[in-house]
């Protein structure tokens, strides 16, 4: 039976290649959008919801599918506001994981960071683990929370401190343990689609185990 998907954050990097790849696979028959700008696909597979997304909660009726990625997200020099900053990355995944349980969505993938910790004292790494916990507490049947390190690929944006550590782990990769060593957003996309099919052994998903998901995804094609 072919599936539907919903994509939070299909405009960002990770969910712009999750939708390609979603758009190629005949499994999926369906992907519904929901974001506040278009990412501008004219596919017919796509089903696309233009909406204020701190009130994702008022779109529970179109709120329906299969499994749900997430992949939304913001940075410090995006918004400087913690307010905001954590209106975007705890309240809209967590608004999402209740949405999936009310609709009875059996899969939840979201991308959240390596360093999560809701007792941290870090703002950041506070705000994602608080996300994590709040998410799992939903209790949906099969739910996973990447943790990914340095993301990177080709972005509209420029991320000067993100370029820094870039080169930095290019040029001291070998003294960097595989957890930490950075990650392209393909690799999570492709491992994102994977736990959509296939499920894994664990909730949550360090870097490293994310790329060997991706990794065995290649040798079986």
């Amino acid at each position: 039976m072919k599936k539907t998907a919903i994509i939070l954050g299909a405009t960002g990097l990770t969910g712009g290649i999750l939708l390609e790849k979603l758009l190629k696979d005949p499994s999926f028959e369906k992907i519904k959008l929901f974001s506040r700008s278009s990412a501008e696909n004219n596919s017919s597979k796509v089903e696309e919801h233009l909406i204020n997304m701190f009130q994702l909660e008022d779109h529970s009726e179109a709120f329906k599918a299969d499994v749900i990625f997430c992949c939304i997200g913001t940075t410090k020099a995006n918004t400087p506001d913690k307010e905001t900053y954590k209106k975007i990355d705890n309240g809209i995944p967590v608004t999402a994981a209740k949405l999936a349980k009310q609709n009875g969505i059996k899969t939840f993938i979201v991308i959240s960071a390596m360093g999560a910790d809701a007792d941290s004292s870090i703002f950041y790494n506070k705000t994602k683990g608080e996300m994590q916990r709040d998410v799992l507490q939903q209790n949906i049947e099969n739910t996973y929370v990447l943790q990914p390190s340095l993301i990177v690929g080709d972005r509209n944006e420029n991320r000067f401190g993100e370029k820094v550590a870039t080169v930095f782990m290019k040029t001291f990769g070998f003294l960097i343990p595989k957890k930490y060593k950075m990650i392209k957003a393909e690799t999570i996309a492709e491992a994102m689609l994977v736990l959509a099919k296939e499920g894994f052994s664990k909730q949550q998903i360090t870097s490293d185990e994310i790329k060997k998901i991706a990794q065995n995804a290649g040798n079986r094609t």
